[in-house]
């Protein structure tokens, strides 16, 4: 594996919030990992969190993320891969989809950036876009909730 895609790799999880990175081409793997630690508001959300709920995560200025909100309803659009996540194909283009906006299955919600490649984040779902839960321009995990369609 190429140390530039090593470096990247490790960029993006000093980024976002995951811990452990384990990727394998061909016969080589890289596994990267991050100590973390659990601040004891986090473990509160853990123990009262239900199957149901998906976590949204609003910025701060001081942390990364300071407060969850809880959301129920609704389908979710989780992104397939660790990356950087965009709402529009560039910074003067019209957003894929907004709130309020009838998605139908197919259309593209987003891309995610990852390793230089631009990847189409398409609906699997018809419905009107409830919530867009990501920032443009913010780092995602894997199976990170996206955008909620109802």
């Amino acid at each position: 594996m190429d140390i530039r895609k090593i470096k990247k790799l490790i960029t993006l999880i000093e980024e976002s919030n995951i811990s452990k990175l384990e990727i394998s081409e061909g016969n080589k793997i890289v596994r990267i990992t991050r100590s973390t630690s659990t601040t004891s508001s986090d473990s509160a959300l853990l123990s009262t969190k239900k199957e149901s709920e998906i976590p949204v995560r609003i910025p701060s200025a001081t942390t990364r993320y300071e407060n969850v909100k809880l959301i129920n309803n609704g389908h979710v659009i989780r992104s397939p891969m660790v990356g950087i996540f965009y709402i529009a194909s560039s910074s003067d283009s019209n957003p894929f989809v907004s709130i309020g906006q009838m998605v139908e299955v197919g259309d593209t919600v987003c891309i995610i950036e990852a390793m230089k490649v631009m990847n189409q984040i398409q609906s699997d779902k018809s419905g009107i876009v409830k919530a867009i839960l990501i920032d443009n321009g913010q780092p995602v995990e894997f199976n990170e909730p996206l955008v909620i369609i109802e």
